[in-house]
């Protein structure tokens, strides 16, 4: 009997030590208004400005890849073209597009990519947009190799021009 009556006092010890407290949030930011400057977005959140820049990203002639190979330590820089596959190491990289901003080549990279190990199934390790800046975002997860996104090919002379 005393052991019921500790294990029953024990079961409700959880119940009555937990306390839940809920509360919301009242001071949620309204948008007042947005308004263009520019090419420059301008949006007031109660009094505070917030400076949004929107730029139009164009089309590279192709991209500046960095392989590496984490068993061996191989690292490769892999040029490709928009549409073109290039091979690093047992990988087959596919380049769909790289596009970079229109008033900054250099600043930034979005590089649409399918990479398919060669002796594995048809199903790609990674498909999708890898970001130059942030590698990883969208990153390739792979146990041998790694790749990412350099730079985009503007032009024959940056294309290969050394990072």
């Amino acid at each position: 009997m005393r052991a019921l009556i500790l294990s029953l006092g024990l079961l409700a010890l959880p119940a009555t030590a937990q306390t839940i407290i809920i509360e919301t949030l009242d001071d949620e930011p309204s948008l007042d208004y947005l308004r263009e400057d520019n090419g420059v977005f301008l949006r007031t959140y109660s009094n505070d400005i917030v400076r949004e820049t929107v730029t139009e990203a164009v089309p590279g002639q192709g991209a500046i890849l960095r392989g590496l190979d984490k068993l061996t330590g191989e690292v490769a820089d892999i040029e490709l073209e928009n549409g073109v596959s290039g091979r690093f190491g047992e990988l087959r990289i596919d380049l769909a597009q790289c596009r970079h901003p229109e008033d900054n080549a250099a600043g930034e990279a979005y590089a649409f990519l399918s990479v398919y190990e060669e002796r594995k199934s048809d199903a790609p390790v990674f498909q999708g947009w890898m970001i130059a800046s942030s590698p990883a975002l969208s990153a390739m997860d792979h146990a041998r190799y790694d790749v990412w996104v350099l730079r985009c090919k503007t032009s024959a002379a940056e294309g290969s021009a050394s990072e």
